[in-house]
Order: structure tokens, then sequence, then C-alpha cells
């Protein structure tokens, strides 16, 4: 445990910790309005924040905050206008921030590719003081949305005509959600990078759903695991002298690989559960299908 006595590892496993937990908070909501992308879209738009950051020598984290969530409202606004052409205007956007963030850092007089780099795939070793008060700022904003707000904005994920029906501000849940994932964005790219967040808000989520049968038991095992990784990956990069971004990411895969080798015989062992419940109340014709099955569904 010496990797404690030293000030940046101590800096790089608390921000590591914040991003295990708001990377797949954010993620389920995104991934059950299946824009499971959207993470790798915002990360895109980023660079151009993280190059004129440099340039105008100004915070790269706030910068890329301010210009990640100005694309997130564009990309929703596309979503919601743009339907023959969106797809098109979506991949300007993406590529356009990229193309800006390499721009801009050029044109800074102290940046250079080695900076960008260094965001893209993330440096846990650079991370400073101030980045790291950025990062609890932010992540503060994105746990209190994805848990305060977590009944409205699962019902919006789930089905958008039902929420609207039932008197829910469906467009500003869903701004709501661009902008927290273009937060989340950015309170990643220090650890993960903004070429590897997506799969962190993602892979997460995805393994859990493979043992869980309830959104809120997806939730809790989801950041659980994205906690471990992100742990896992930066003690490992501190002993092994490799990548953090990339091993948090690989050990994510490697979570969703042995959860997938589980689930099924859980899904078994379930089943006879309820197989022998079942004979022990109702007989097999009386019974109503989906009952229990809807039930467990509506966790929340």
């Amino acid at each position: 445990m010496e990797f404690l006595d030293y000030a940046f590892m101590q800096r790089a496993l608390l921000a590591a910790v914040l991003v295990g937990v708001t990377a797949p908070a954010v993620g389920i909501y995104l991934v059950q309005r299946r824009q499971a992308l959207m993470g790798d879209g915002i990360g895109h738009v980023a660079m151009t924040g993280v190059g004129l950051g440099f340039l105008l020598t100004w915070s790269p984290v706030w910068m890329a905050t301010l210009v990640s969530v100005l694309g997130a409202v564009l990309m929703e606004l596309i979503r919601w206008y743009g339907k023959t052409r969106g797809d098109i205007a979506l991949a300007m956007l993406f590529y356009g921030g990229m193309a800006g963030g390499v721009m801009f850092i050029n044109l800074a007089p102290t940046g250079s590719n080695a900076n960008l780099t260094s965001y893209l795939f993330g440096s846990l070793s650079t991370v400073s003081e101030s980045d790291v008060t950025a990062i609890c700022v932010l992540a503060a904003f994105v746990v209190l949305v994805t848990l305060g707000l977590r009944r409205q904005l699962f019902a919006v994920s789930q089905d958008e005509e039902f929420a609207r029906v039932t008197g829910l501000p469906v467009r500003a849940l869903n701004l709501l959600t661009a902008i927290t994932a273009a937060v989340t964005v950015t309170v990643a790219m220090r650890v993960v990078g903004l070429l590897l967040v997506s799969a962190l808000m993602v892979v997460p989520v995805a393994a859990a759903q493979q043992i869980s049968r309830s959104f809120a038991a997806t939730f809790a095992i989801a950041v659980a695991i994205g906690v471990s990784v992100t742990i896992g990956g930066t003690v490992t990069s501190y002993y092994q002298d490799v990548p953090p971004g990339a091993t948090i990411v690989l050990l994510t895969i490697g979570a969703f690989i042995v959860l997938t080798a589980l689930a099924a015989p859980l899904a078994r062992r379930r089943a006879r559960a309820r197989a022998s419940a079942q004979s022990g109340h109702d007989p097999a014709e009386c019974a109503i299908p989906g009952t229990r099955e809807a039930a467990d569904e509506v966790g929340v």
C-alpha cells in the first residue's frame, strides 16, 4: 500500500472512484434510451474544449465541460428536429469536434499533441489538485441528478410517450440527461480518456444486466463494477507501468465476460425456484403469466 504515500496517487484514486460512480450512474439511462454511443460522441466534441482551454490559458476541464454541454444540447436538438439528415449533422459535429481540438491545441503557445494525448487516453499521474476539485464538483452534480431524479429519468428512458402522458417534462428531462452525460465525460477524461469514456459508461451497465432483474439492482451492481475496475486499473497501472485508461476498460470487459458466464446457471436456478414456488401455491392453469417477472422489473 505504499502507493498511498504519494500525493499524485491519492489524487488519482479519488478521481478514479468518482469516475467509477458517475459513469455507470449516467450510462444506465443512456443504455435504456438506446444511446449507448452518446458518450463517445460527446467525447469527440469535448476535444475542442480541451484545445480551447490550452489556447485561452483556462482550465481544460472546465472549458471541456462548457463545450461538451453545448454539444450535448445541440445533439438533442438534432435528435428532435433533424429527422431526415440528423445523422449527417451529428457526424459533422463529432468530426468537427476532433478537428477543432487538434487545431486549437497546436495553436496554443503551451499546447502540443502530447498534451492532447493525455486527455484522449487518460493520464492519472498528471491529475492536479485543481482537476480533482473540478471533478468533485462535477461528480456531485451527476450524483444528485441521477439519484434525485431516478424515477423521472427512468420513466422517460423507458417510454417517452407514456411519460409525456403522465405529465412529465420529457424534453427538459432529455436535455438534463444529455447535459449530465456531457458532465460525466469531462469528469472521466482525466482517468480513462475521451476516447474510452463511453466504455465505462456502458459496459458496467451491460455486465450488471446479465445477473440482475430490476433497475435498482442493475444501478447498484453497475456502480460497484465501475468503482472496482477504476480502483483496480489505477493500482495496476502504478505497479505494472501500463496505461490506466486502457487497463480500466479491459478490466471492465473482463467483468462483463465473467458475469455473462455466470448468467446462464443463475437464470436456471431462478427458473427452478420460480417453478417450485409456483407448484406450491397456484395450479399451473391458474397462474397469471409474467406477473412475477413484471413486478421484478419495476424495482426502481
